[in-house]
């Protein structure tokens, strides 16, 4: 494939060139991280007796970079071994390397005339039809290149990547007036399959779209603020879940992003948009001003608007500023307002936003105002900053974690009624939208049956949302007709190609008798009428496990029997899962913790998005996995052993002991491969919206390949002296105080049943033999007070209890 990029390069290596990097490996890419030489040595290097000339110093910066990304939290990196393909150096001695790379992404300093002197050098170093990108925040991309050779200018543009790259999804390219256009493709495949990310097309303004229309949402919020006299604490009371917004709401986000980044924003675009209608709000307010100047800028200086304190008693309280007095005061912990209390028990986003905003008390009142400035300033940059409706929703919920855009916003709660509003209140409602109310069209987006449609200001007039054929939307199938069974917590759905898929739906998609039994429905009617089955949904969570409300219940009314009855249900459809006719693909995303992945773990492949968590967790509330964890994790300790198994199994039970006893959680699905949650033989999708027609591929490749189901066979277990080696080494952390007396209790439950019980070590035992062993010491720890304790505790503050 023409442009098919195979290494990169990035050059700066501050906070987001070397995240860039490590992201670049994660998707299994070497990459040259490069920086500038220090003007000298620094103290420490001089006490080595280091001078320039060394290339630890002349490396330094791109060294400390990477030792940066390997301790960033959250991880930059999938797994730290990733570090390994990232080659720091400097851009004096190592430009040249840039001849090698398929792709140079530059991430230095926002400046932009040392960004036009380092591309002028790349531009002689780089080789014929190598893409040059800029991660600039803001700054003109025709800026950037003039001057350049007009070679360089078509295969040069703006790859924007929000903080952290690993996790945010928005990537907004714009394009320079000579790029080509199979340059652009080239860009926009690279970023969607291979980094994983949703790529929106900007124009070249200040800003972009994500940002111009995000900072200038949140400056509003804070003129208001001042304007109507709301505290800090207080709209971020509003502006966040009850919105749709991220739990760190307006104000814990400016933290998060850091108030010199924000004024940096802001006054870009004041200096840069003399024509923009609303641009005094982009004046920081006094106090923020003052703010930047005391280094008060958020968590990167240890206060902002929100400030961490220790009090003697050792706790730590978190306080708010009081922006009156530049003082922090106590959090107010709740905010009595109606409006708030209506909205917690709603889930559908748009009815919460539609109940909010109509609401006439303070909460409302604030969330009203707040979102008319946004709805209206986004439908004023159409067409100026991209060219779609779909683009700002995209850029919005992508960049800034919103779950609607401001058109889909706009549509939930009620385009005419809001309209109305606006105008009752003074508010002059763009054109755009007034011609389209007149012309009848109620709507911003409009679902019919061959797709979605969007409202496009340029035709006045409906346009197709174009259609990814990589990507399959289950409520899609859901429109299609193409529901093959269903009960209150799973649907069947079929994918065509004949293959179907299992979808949970229950709350967190905890595992409960409805699942179980749509489990074994799906084996029956795949075994039937499908050629293969994939497991995977939409939501932000695989699943977290066995819904423990209902065995705490159980448990607490001693009904054991009920309890045995759900477990050993459970277990029964995993076997079904792992001894299916039909191959079974398990696609998880988000926690895949106990019962999740449990599942997961008796499916005949997985294919996994990146950003997997998976984990055998249950000792947090007091139990060890009993729906065949501990059998499968015992199995695959010693599935690649070749011939006879050693005399001492003792270090291949070790690890899945360590796992399950320290309820162990990957932060990554290379991670879960690296723990054997996953195979080697298990796939890894890096764009989730792709991961579905991923695991129907798998499903299809197998079925081609000719597929035979798997037949049971006997484990090799580590037996009783294993188990006692690792009783002893409990034993000796809890007489250390670093594990309570039940944790080792637990913990000797679990050694018991990994190591199959009491058998000689190297004993082959059935896997029926390890699902009794789970069995029976699930329903002894249920039994037990402390568990239901920490059942309890973990369902009431979402934390474990170790008592």
């Amino acid at each position: 494939m023409k442009n098919q990029i195979r290494k990169v390069a990035v050059l700066g290596a501050g906070v987001m060139g070397a995240a860039l990097a490590a992201h670049v490996t994660n998707a299994g890419l070497p990459c040259h991280l490069l920086d500038i030489v220090p003007a000298e040595p620094n103290e420490e290097e001089k006490r080595k007796g280091l001078t320039l000339d060394h290339p630890s110093v002349r490396n330094r910066f791109a060294l400390a970079g990477l030792q940066n990304a390997l301790q960033a939290r959250p991880r930059a990196f999938f797994s730290k071994e990733n570090a390994e393909l990232v080659t720091p150096g400097n851009l004096e001695d190592h430009l040249d390397r840039l001849a090698e790379c398929d792709l140079i992404i530059e991430a230095v300093v926002e400046n932009l005339q040392i960004k036009r002197s380092l591309f002028a050098r790349v531009a002689r170093v780089r080789k014929p039809g190598s893409i040059v990108t800029s991660n600039t925040s803001g700054i003109s991309v025709a800026a950037m290149a003039e001057g350049l050779p007009e070679e360089f200018q078509q295969h040069f543009c703006v790859t924007h990547f929000f903080n952290p790259p690993r996790y945010m999804k928005l990537l907004e390219i714009v394009p320079h007036p000579k790029t080509l256009p199979e340059v652009l493709g080239t860009v926009e495949r690279f970023c969607t399959y291979t980094l994983g990310k949703g790529v929106i097309y900007a124009k070249d303004t200040p800003n972009f779209v994500a940002n111009r229309i995000g900072v200038e949402g949140m400056l509003y919020v804070m003129h208001t603020m001042i304007q109507d006299g709301y505290r800090i604490d207080e709209v971020d009371a509003v502006t966040g879940v009850a919105m749709g917004r991220p739990k760190t709401a307006s104000f814990k986000t400016a933290d998060l992003v850091g108030l010199d980044t924000l004024a940096h924003v802001s006054r870009n675009v004041y200096e840069n948009t003399p024509g923009d209608e609303r641009r005094e709000i982009f004046r920081l307010p006094a106090f923020v001003q003052e703010m930047v100047e005391k280094k008060m800028l958020g968590n990167k200086t240890g206060q902002g608007f929100y400030k961490k304190e220790k009090q003697p008693d050792g706790q730590t309280v978190r306080k708010v500023l009081d922006y009156n007095t530049l003082q922090y005061v106590e959090v107010q912990k709740k905010f009595d307002f109606p409006s708030l209390q209506a909205v917690k028990a709603i889930e559908d986003v748009g009815e919460r936003l539609r109940t909010l905003v109509y609401a006439d008390d303070r909460a409302g009142r604030l969330a009203w105002k707040i979102t008319a400035e946004n709805l209206v300033y986004a439908a004023r940059r159409i067409p100026e900053i991209c060219d779609t409706l779909v683009d700002v929703d995209n850029a919005m919920k992508w960049g800034f974690n919103f779950k609607l855009g401001p058109f889909e916003v706009w549509d939930a709660i009620g385009v005419r009624r809001s309209v109305e509003k606006m105008k009752a209140e003074g508010i002059e409602v763009p054109k755009t939208v007034l011609d389209m109310l007149e012309d009848g069209r109620e709507t911003f987006y409009l679902q019919k049956q061959d797709g979605r449609y969007f409202y496009d200001f340029a035709t006045r007039d409906y346009r197709k949302i174009p259609t990814n054929p990589d990507i399959i939307l289950l409520p899609e199938r859901k429109d299609r007709n193409k529901v093959v069974a269903s009960n209150a917590g799973a649907t069947l759905y079929d994918l065509d190609d004949g293959v179907a898929c299992l979808e949970f739906h229950t709350k967190m998609n905890s595992v409960d008798a409805d699942i179980i039994d749509m489990i074994n429905r799906s084996v029956d009617i795949v075994s039937r009428d499908f050629e293969g089955l994939v497991l995977a949904n939409h939501a932000d969570n695989f699943s977290v496990g066995a819904n423990i409300f209902l065995i705490l219940v159980a448990a607490q009314n001693k009904d054991f029997a009920q309890i045995e009855q759900v477990v050993k249900a459970f277990q029964d459809a995993n076997m079904r899962l792992l001894y299916a006719p039909k191959p079974v693909v398990a696609a998880p995303a988000g926690m895949a913790l106990g019962g999740g992945c449990e599942i997961c773990l008796h499916a005949d492949r997985v294919q996994a998005c990146g950003e997997t968590y998976m984990g055998l967790v249950e000792v947090g509330v007091g139990l060890i996995p009993a729906g065949g964890g501990c059998k499968e994790m015992a199995k695959r300790m010693v599935e690649g052993i070749i011939g006879d198994p050693p005399d001492n199994l003792l270090p291949f039970a070790q690890k899945a002991f360590e796992l399950i006893a320290t309820a162990k959680v990957s932060t990554s699905a290379q991670e879960a491969r690296e723990f054997g949650f996953l195979r080697q033989t298990d796939g890894i999708t890096m764009n989730r919206d792709m991961l579905i027609q991923d695991a129907k591929n798998v499903v299809l490749g197998m079925v081609k390949a000719g597929y035979h189901e798997r037949r049971p066979r006997k484990i090799v277990v580590a037996g009783e002296d294993a188990a006692a080696a690792f009783k002893v080494y409990v034993q000796g952390m809890q007489h250390a105080g670093h594990i309570t007396e039940y944790d080792m209790a637990i913990a000797f439950k679990l050694a018991h049943v990994l190591t199959g019980g009491q058998v000689r070590m190297g004993t082959p035992v059935p896997e029926s033999y390890l699902l009794d062993l789970e069995r029976e010491a699930f329903l002894s720890l249920c039994g037990d007070e402390r568990t239901q304790a920490r059942m309890q505790h973990m369902l009431l503050y979402n934390r474990p209890l170790r008592n």
